[in-house]
């Protein structure tokens, strides 16, 4: 099964057929142009390359319009991603895939990169507990004793220490599949997935 590029909307709440809410996240996914088509002859796997979204003109470099050319589009898309095939599946170039692979029920995992937090402590980077606090304890969220001494002399590498927080390419797998709706083409994932609103993300089963 490939997959399909999406945009992050937003959250909001569907209630099931009891009544019950369930928070999910709304995806606008596709409909996504099959750009290339890698094969286990030629490239040594499977796999399709997807765009998403249009570029302008005077923004998208020439080679990547004449790739694009090829599959009978005008335009290069915002976003190319590589998708792997199963040995079986047979897809073509100038194919269009859309949220129509998918239906409610179905398990997917959804790749995106997650919001961006600016330099941070240990307290809120890693979740430290902190120093006791009754009193009024100078350095509450200061990271304490970072290496040992004499030996071997050095910090550890690897010790969480403050640093840059957020900002990266994270994954979230088992999401649940709510509904789908091919007219609008959205896509309705229970629960959180990476990434600020109007953001990429990339859906797979």
């Amino acid at each position: 099964m490939a997959g399909i590029i999406g945009r992050k909307i937003g959250m909001t709440r569907i209630f099931d057929e009891v009544g019950e809410q369930v928070p999910v996240t709304v995806i606008e996914a596709g409909p996504c142009p099959v750009t290339y088509v890698r094969t286990e002859k030629d490239d040594g796997y499977a796999a399709v390359q997807l765009g998403f979204g249009v570029q302008k003109v005077k923004r998208a470099p020439r080679a990547e319009t004449g790739h694009v050319a090829k599959a009978g589009l005008s335009g290069a898309p915002r976003v190319l991603r590589e998708f792997r095939l199963a040995p079986d599946q047979a897809i073509e170039v100038g194919q269009s895939l859309t949220v129509e692979q998918f239906e409610p029920g179905d398990r997917v995992k959804v790749t995106g990169t997650n919001k961006g937090k600016g330099f941070q402590g240990v307290v809120r980077r890693h979740g430290f507990t902190g120093r006791p606090a009754s009193h009024g304890h100078p350095l509450s969220r200061n990271p304490g004793s970072i290496g040992p001494g004499t030996d071997p002399s050095r910090v550890i590498k690897g010790k969480k220490m403050p640093g840059r927080m957020g900002g990266v390419r994270h994954t979230v797998i088992n999401l649940q599949v709510v509904q789908v709706d091919p007219e609008h083409n959205l896509i309705f994932v229970k629960g959180g997935v990476p990434g600020t609103r109007d953001s990429f993300v990339f859906i797979t089963k």
